[in-house]
């Protein structure tokens, strides 16, 4: 509620109102002990110009990205231009430096009004912390993971101030919170602090047990996001998709005289960390023409009840909210026709689009489009391949994107991986290129760590998709999410040419959920210390009325940041908790079911 109205007032329409989890914790005499590190995601850190072409003149160290977007309405050219980084290089193009917002406020609002961390960071204060025992570790989200390092020495900075953190209080080790992204920068993070210099941080191998309490990782893409694929393929999510069909003008040809999808496929195509979240481990993960670990589908009709009493009673009996629901094939992440995504694989004709790929390339038509996009050079005969291919799985969709985004994908190839390992010994897991693939590289050895994947449930969250041919000009980009693809009733999963499972909206649980419930349970290959992994999920509860604004039980993947007992467990463990006292796992998914179906080599 803002502060402007009375708290009789608020009182009145919303009831007596509880503590926030600071105050209830400091009550019970919790303060200030572990020092806490936060890793914001992808888009969530304020960017700011340092140096510029003569359109940004007057905008020196003012927010590009983040705050009220202003220069985006005013001058949204320059503002694209800005924002793009080198498309053979992947850094900064000549003569423009954009570099992360640093301390607190790079993330503590996305906008005016719109928190990311800032309800976690007053709940902290409420127990005592400060700056000093708190800091947030700002790096530039468009760049690959270790372009962050030989740019900006990002990852040397977040050494340095974790080994101060904890010397300056008492050897308390950090408790880390990445969010997002965050999440698998962190884990390139602990790979590059142990490996030796030149390409690493030189920390040795028992640098994380010494500085790290635990992790707690929220709401994160361990094993990606198909929502990336599509992001990648046609600059498309669910509600742009669902936007399009019903204004199809307004957004390729908007207010500001721009194609904006093709301005935002030219730029997001120069970002190399959008790679980094790329579904991981193919179809052993993902599933393939006709199975996927989830075999049946969410019940995406099912009322998601009111937050306070009815919900706590739900949550603390367990109950399954995803009955009565049938099968769906979400291991086939696009398939070109919903007829392609219901049928069996073997009544389903497709050519291999590598033909096509390896045809030679025809005249290109399209020159005369006022804004390049990577389209413009495939040619239409390629196009119509792909689209004759029909069905796209995990371990087909790198071919994809090989083909349709060449640049990124050669580019950023060379920085990320999306396999699984056979042997984590071999040498050539050393390189950077594997260290945020949970997949293909080790924890470090520090059996004292802890990890936690926490992250919402409840949420219909895109898992794949059903696409078209666009019928429009040479100019647009030629492939739409097939808006009018619908599953025909009230609870099926196919809504707008989306198909959902289980998760937070952005992530779905089996990328959340997997590694904790699996990968790293117990001593695995993949965590050969043994260090205790934990799964702490928040069943979604939307707000009761408007004057809750985003909620205190959201379990949606941004305003899950928000949630009470999402920070109250991180206060418990900043405090000194540990995860057995906080309950150890504490499930409402199929997680654990899921995993299990997954023929994986620990």
């Amino acid at each position: 509620m803002p502060a402007s109205i009375p708290q009789y007032v608020t009182e009145v329409i919303t009831g007596p109102l509880t503590d926030s989890p600071g105050v209830k914790l400091r009550k019970e005499g919790l303060t200030v002990n572990h020092p806490v590190v936060f890793v914001p995601g992808i888009v969530t850190g304020g960017l700011e110009l340092w140096e510029g072409h003569q359109c940004a003149e007057g905008l020196f160290r003012k927010r590009l990205w983040g705050g009220t977007f202003g220069e985006l309405y005013k001058r949204p050219l320059c503002w694209a231009q800005h924002m793009s980084l080198d498309n053979e290089t992947g850094l900064d193009p000549p003569g423009i430096r954009v570099r992360p917002v640093s301390g607190l406020v790079a993330a503590d609002y996305f906008a005016a009004g719109y928190f990311v961390w800032a309800v976690l960071i007053a709940n902290l204060a409420q127990i005592g912390y400060e700056e000093k025992t708190m800091y947030m570790a700002a790096y530039d989200w468009r760049l690959s993971f270790q372009n962050t390092e030989v740019r900006d020495q990002t990852l040397s900075r977040m050494k340095s101030n974790i080994e101060l953190m904890v010397a300056t209080n008492g050897g308390k080790k950090v408790v880390v919170i990445p969010h997002s992204m965050g999440v698998l920068y962190f884990l390139h993070f602990m790979k590059w602090v142990e490996a030796p210099a030149p390409m690493g941080g030189g920390g040795g191998s028992d640098w994380c047990a010494k500085h790290i309490k635990a992790v707690m990782n929220i709401g994160g893409p361990f094993l990606g996001v198909p929502k990336s694929v599509s992001g990648l393929f046609s600059v498309e999510a669910r509600d742009i998709a669902v936007a399009r069909a019903f204004a199809p003008g307004f957004l390729d040809k908007d207010v500001f005289g721009l194609q904006t999808f093709q301005h935002l496929m030219r730029i997001t195509r120069t970002w190399d960390s959008t790679m980094s979240m790329i579904p991981k481990g193919g179809d052993t993960i993902w599933g393939g023409l006709d199975w996927s670990p989830e075999g049946e589908s969410f019940n995406c009709g099912a009322k998601r009840l009111k937050n306070n009493t009815i919900n706590n009673m739900v949550q603390n009996a367990n109950i399954n909210l995803a009955d009565d629901v049938k099968s769906v094939n979400y291991g086939r992440i696009i398939s070109f026709g919903k007829d392609v995504a219901e049928a069996h694989s073997s009544k389903i004709k497709r050519v291999d689009f590598q033909d096509a790929v390896n045809s030679v390339k025809l005249p290109n038509l399209t020159t005369n489009c006022d804004i390049w996009i990577e389209y413009h050079e495939i040619g239409n005969h390629r196009i119509k391949a792909v689209a004759d291919y029909k069905v796209y799985t995990a371990g087909s969709i790198l071919d994809l994107l090989h083909f349709v985004a060449p640049k990124l994908m050669a580019r950023g190839g060379a920085h990320f991986s999306h396999g699984i390992a056979d042997d984590l010994d071999d040498p050539k897991y050393q390189h950077y290129k594997y260290w945020s693939n949970p997949l293909e590289t080790k924890l470090p050895n520090a059996p004292d760590m802890e990890i936690y994947s926490m992250y919402g449930v409840g949420i219909p969250t895109e898992r794949a998709y059903v696409y078209k041919l666009n019928s429009g000009t040479d100019c647009s980009i030629p492939f739409q999410i097939d808006t009018s693809a619908e599953g025909g009733s009230e609870d099926s999963c196919l809504k707008g040419g989306v198909f959902s499972s289980d998760g937070d909206e952005t992530v779905p649980v089996l990328s959340a959920g997997f590694m904790c419930a699996k990968g790293w349970r117990g001593k695995t290959r993949f965590n050969p210390s043994g260090i205790r992994t934990y799964i702490r999920e928040y069943n979604h509860a939307p707000p009761a009325n408007l004057l809750e604004g985003r909620g205190t039980q959201s379990g949606a993947h941004v305003d899950i940041m928000g949630n009470f007992a999402l920070i109250e467990d991180v206060l418990r463990v900043a405090a000194g908790a540990t995860g057995k006292e906080l309950g150890g796992d504490h499930v409402y998914s199929d997680i654990f079911k899921w995993a299990a179906r997954i023929n994986l080599q620990l």
